[in-house]
């Protein structure tokens, strides 16, 4: 498997496309907006740039990166003689099965179709296809060309075969798969969003405020990063909507997003993505912003 397609062009989307080119795989990288590919690529060549200055590749490694990467608006230009596609557009459940509806119908029948869902059912989104078989997960952590996990999740129809070559394949990427079962959240997000979701009740609650939890959390636990902080770093729209899908399959309220997240994210405050969160992100700065805010 030589070529792979990327859909989306967005964070994880281009840091996807930025491993697999890395590693010698020719990359169609496919977004609806030529804008967003240029500013992947972009942000892609930024980050080729800091490994070199690292001495972590040479310049003939990051001319040879960018070499394999190409860059498509037409969705069946971008899929055509690939092995596998990823998608990665936004964490919507309508998005996906529309996408793997057209990517089924572009595909060759041999082609297996992955999603970097982070909580979404993989065995759902098979369904829309013809060929359930060949659909599987393939989460990938942020940022993607630095943490090694990849969540590798079976749908309920996903064959062994199907399994073991996403699972070589990730090994070719430095990564470490490991492979879990199809439920909400898997096993990642089911664990980390409702300590998250904690967090953010507790400083809802007016138990400590936005730095000392985040201190309790990173000098308590060894936690490299506090759950508020790591909050708007994933994006607090993204953590609302992995509750939500929790929430809604397995129906136990321990999932039920905190009130002040639904409105945080409602207001636009999505976080590092929009310039405020918990912290505020302007200027590259990362002001705490006083728990007070939020006290009734």
């Amino acid at each position: 498997m030589e070529k792979v397609a990327v859909i989306g062009a967005g964070t994880m989307g281009n840091g996807i496309a930025h491993t697999f080119a890395q590693f010698g795989y020719k990359v169609s990288l496919i977004d609806i907006n030529q804008e967003s590919l240029d500013k992947a690529i972009a942000t892609i060549t930024k980050n080729l740039d800091r490994m070199v200055k690292k001495e972590k590749i040479s310049e003939a490694d990051k001319a040879t990166t960018l070499a394999n990467l190409t860059t498509h608006t037409d969705m069946a230009q971008g899929v055509a003689g690939i092995g596998l596609v990823v998608e990665a557009a936004t964490e919507n459940v309508d998005l996906k099965l529309k996408i793997f509806k057209q990517l089924d119908e572009l595909c060759a029948p041999e082609v297996i179709l992955a999603s970097n869902t982070s909580s979404i059912s993989i065995t759902k989104i098979a369904a829309v296809t013809s060929r359930p078989e060949q659909v599987i997960g393939m989460h990938f952590m942020n940022p993607v060309p630095v943490m090694k996990l990849v969540e590798i999740i079976r749908g309920y129809q996903t064959t062994d075969e199907v399994t073991h070559t996403i699972m070589e394949l990730s090994k070719s990427l430095k990564k470490s798969p490991t492979e879990v079962n199809d439920f909400p959240g898997f096993v990642a997000n089911r664990i980390l969003m409702p300590m998250i979701n904690e967090a953010i009740i507790t400083l809802h609650e007016g138990v400590a405020g936005v730095e000392e939890i985040d201190t309790v959390m990173k000098l308590g636990m060894a936690h490299p990063m506090g759950p508020l902080q790591l909050a708007d770093f994933i994006g607090l729209d993204v953590c609302l909507s992995i509750l939500r899908v929790m929430h809604d399959g397995f129906g136990n309220p321990k999932y039920a997003p905190c009130p002040l997240l639904v409105n945080m994210v409602t207001a636009g405050h999505l976080g590092a993505k929009s310039g405020n969160g918990f912290y505020n992100h302007t200027h590259g700065t990362k002001e705490w912003i006083v728990a007070d805010t939020f006290k009734k």
